[in-house]
């Protein structure tokens, strides 16, 4: 029978169940010396300890949190609800201006929410939700990178070759710096149709530049039709977006530098001039044949002019010749007799005009009677037809 002087410790001498002493021997929160009751366990003989008892300790210590009679179901019923009301909260998401909101069912995409303002969706892991800057212009540098400096003297640009050289289509080495814009025009194609968007998109405008490059003279990029290759450049990334669903809009695409490379700088000088000697050439050659053409074509008028004329002068002279020669005719039709005898005479007149003859007739003179003709006189005169002289016969 147990003594009377230690009521309240019937089982100071019982064993555990692990054949060792009572708990109230330990020293500890949980009894012992360990940091889990007893003197430790393991290494140098110590216990673990009892777990019936590490329960028992901290129920009770919980219980002592909440007033009397309060039992320990509704607690249970308390915190599932806390915890539920927090797990659908988190369903609660803001669309901002500018902003897509996609929503995953399951991980497929169920739709897009593109009004703002507050939304829900059924929370993880039932549904899902991205909410993606559509009108947001992003950046990408190609054959350059960008990084701010430390002291916030502005950004510092390094080049790198591996990108910026390009081979054009004269073989010449062009070094040249874009930027591309671009922003999302379908959220649902950016998020689930291609994979790494931004490497994609700089894949893309890598090759795109490159076959504009490859299709244009060096010295046409880097002087006057820097514009028309952005553009063409810009036309090529879209379309091989677009083929891959990618949900990429491209604004714009600069060139921030276009030039010659530095190890076939000299090289590039002495073509130029080259060039510009030939140009130059060229030039002086298209003056001369500006101002020799027009000479030229002018003597060619004239030429054509004064031919059409005498063309016209012997055509009308011999159209006159034949009309005359009809009238002639006609008249000789009409009268035979008279007209052979005019034609006689005028062919007589044009025959003997210019002869060095003298015709005497022997009518109307005495016989016996010769007269005199001074021949001399009469050739003087026709060497001089001003000074007349008047011939007398006796």
């Amino acid at each position: 029978m147990p003594s009377d002087d230690k009521p309240d410790r019937p089982n100071r001498d019982k064993k555990n169940p692990w054949n060792r002493p009572g708990r109230d021997e330990r020293s500890g929160p949980f009894g012992g010396n360990g940091p889990g009751g007893g003197k430790g366990y393991g290494r140098g003989g110590q216990e673990p300890p009892d777990m019936d008892e590490v329960l028992r300790r901290m129920q009770e210590r919980f219980k002592g949190q909440f007033p009397s009679g309060f039992h320990g179901g509704y607690v249970f019923v308390l915190i599932f609800s806390g915890i539920l009301l927090l797990w659908l909260a988190s369903g609660f998401y803001v669309v901002n201006p500018g902003e897509n909101a996609v929503i995953q069912r399951f991980g497929a995409w169920s739709h897009t929410k593109a009004e703002p303002g507050l939304g829900y969706h059924f929370p993880v892991p039932i549904e899902s939700v991205s909410v993606l800057n559509v009108e947001e212009i992003r950046k990408m540098n190609i054959g350059f990178a960008e990084a701010f400096a430390r002291r916030g003297d502005g950004s510092v640009r390094s080049n790198l070759p591996e990108e910026s050289l390009m081979l054009t289509v004269d073989r010449n080495i062009v070094d040249l710096n874009l930027e591309v814009q671009w922003n999302i025009k379908s959220a649902e194609d950016f998020l689930f149709q291609i994979m790494d968007q931004e490497g994609t998109i700089k894949k893309v405008s890598e090759s795109a530049i490159r076959e504009v490059a490859g299709q244009t003279e060096m010295f046409q990029i880097i002087t006057n039709q820097r514009q028309q290759v952005a553009d063409r450049t810009k036309a090529i990334i879209q379309r091989n977006l677009d083929e891959y669903n990618s949900g990429v809009n491209i604004t714009q695409v600069l060139i921030q530098k276009a030039e010659v490379h530095p190890d076939v700088q000299d090289a590039f000088q002495d073509v130029q001039s080259a060039k510009q000697d030939a140009e130059d050439t060229q030039n002086q050659a298209r003056a001369y044949r500006e101002d020799i053409l027009p000479k030229a074509r002018g003597l060619a008028i004239q030429m054509t002019q004064e031919a059409e004329g005498y063309k016209q002068s012997v055509v009308a002279e011999a159209s006159g010749d034949a009309a005359r020669f009809d009238a002639v005719y006609e008249a000789y039709l009409s009268g035979k007799d008279v007209t052979r005898e005019r034609i006689y005479i005028e062919t007589m007149e044009n025959v003997l005009k210019n002869a060095q003859k003298i015709i005497l007739d022997n009518q109307g003179t005495g016989n016996g009677v010769v007269p005199y003709l001074p021949l001399s006189e009469l050739n003087r005169a026709e060497a001089a037809p001003s000074k007349s002289s008047v011939l007398r016969t006796p």
